[in-house]
């Protein structure tokens, strides 16, 4: 494989990784806020600062125990399952509550106002508990998404080829400093544009069809050949409909918007 097609294949994956951590971080920074909004301004920052950094442990921890399972077919079939039921449940989850005008964070973060509030150091191990699943949220999708790439040739960390790796850990950090600093723009982003973050989950699940389509190729169960996942026949395939879906779904929630407007 030629080193321009190699950094097309990783580049395309960095970008939905991106689009990617930025709805999951958006939501997760909402339903942290609603968690702390209780708290004193100043013990706010303390109790975030604390979640932050149990979720930059969270997400590394994460990432080398799942490194070193990735390579059993078992595992990247749970990975495509996941990828699929997250992009399925999302995409009804959206429509489902289109009349009602709320998203799946708004709820969450309802449902944590419900529970009643909590002293400082409960509000820190809340906001860690929910940093565990978000950080196992974003490492699976990350990880789901990295073992469809090509291996770069320079050498492996767990079972993980090093590009692949640091793809994963790139989603990983990227999702800690939009959850920082980029959450409330993502925010407006989605609310402006809604189409986008039902294309994303699209693209979700086409990436899911991919990771089927290379678990079936495995040399252990080899029911698709080898050779079919690096033919260029479905590399265009894939492309040309993760391309399409993209662009779709910018242009139809940019009309959508300006129905929106007029009708409001």
């Amino acid at each position: 494989m030629g080193k321009l097609e190699l950094l097309l294949e990783y580049g395309w994956v960095l970008l939905v990784l991106i689009g990617l951590e930025g709805i999951l971080a958006a939501d997760n920074a909402l339903v942290l806020a609603i968690m702390v909004k209780h708290l004193p301004e100043h013990q706010r920052k303390k109790a975030l600062f604390y979640g932050l950094a149990g979720a930059f442990i969270l997400r590394f921890g994460s990432l080398f125990i799942i490194s070193y399972l990735v390579d059993i077919w078992q595992v990247q079939a749970l990975g495509a399952a996941y990828l699929l039921f997250m992009s399925i449940k999302h995409l009804y989850d959206t429509f489902k509550k289109k009349n009602k005008g709320e998203t799946q964070a708004e709820e969450m973060a309802e449902n944590q106002m419900k529970k009643g509030k909590s002293g400082f150091w409960m509000t820190v191990l809340k906001v860690e508990f929910a940093d565990l699943a978000f950080a196992v949220d974003s490492i699976l999708a990350a990880v789901a998404l990295a073992v469809v790439l090509p291996a770069t040739g320079w050498g492996t960390i767990g079972s993980l080829d090093t590009g692949q790796f640091l793809v994963v850990l790139a989603g990983g950090m990227i999702g800690l400093i939009i959850m920082r600093f980029a959450a409330n723009v993502f925010v407006k982003l989605l609310k402006d544009r809604p189409g986008l973050e039902i294309a994303a989950f699209v693209i979700v699940g086409w990436v899911g069809v991919k990771l089927v389509v290379s678990v079936l190729a495995h040399d252990d169960l080899h029911i698709l050949p080898h050779d079919f996942v690096h033919s260029l026949g479905w590399k265009l395939t894939f492309y040309l409909i993760l391309v399409a879906i993209a662009v779709a779904g910018w242009f139809l929630s940019g009309k959508k918007n300006k129905t929106d407007d007029v009708a409001s």
